[in-house]
């Protein structure tokens, strides 16, 4: 069963986003990154530039893009759409809707700004997972 994490009230939501990358690619993880074009295009970019001492290997695949050969060799996806068949274990989700199928996925993580709409459509994706059998872990930002 998958495991499902919401993380709340997060101030920068694409530098925390960053961080939690950089945690993941150190623990040798690999995760595939969910949400919209325009935001996954800013993340493409801060994970570039975020800390200057360190990289972070990722790949961007617009949706519907043919999966390339380095993909299996790159440990970080950040994908526009739905992950493709293969993808890493670990998803986060930076948009609004819930995964319809997390059987393929071993944990997912829900990254929530403290906006209003971020709030409300959590709220919404919180209840999907838990209506669907899923224990939810929260952790509020300090």
């Amino acid at each position: 069963m998958t495991e499902v994490e919401f993380h709340t009230g997060v101030a920068d939501k694409l530098g925390f986003a960053c961080r939690l990358l950089r945690k993941a690619y150190r623990k040798g993880a690999l995760v595939v990154v969910i949400g919209p074009a325009p935001l996954l295009g800013q993340l493409d970019r801060e994970l570039w530039t975020f800390e200057t001492e360190d990289f972070i290997p990722h790949l961007r695949l617009p949706a519907g893009e043919v999966l390339p050969a380095s993909a299996q060799r790159t440990p970080i996806w950040l994908v526009d759409g739905v992950p493709p068949v293969g993808a890493p274990p670990v998803v986060i989700n930076l948009g609004a809707a819930a995964l319809a199928d997390l059987a393929p996925f071993e944990r997912l993580i829900e990254v929530l700004s403290d906006s209003a709409e971020d709030v409300e459509d959590g709220r919404q994706r919180w209840r999907d997972y838990r209506d669907r059998g899923l224990a939810v872990v929260h952790h509020p930002a300090r």
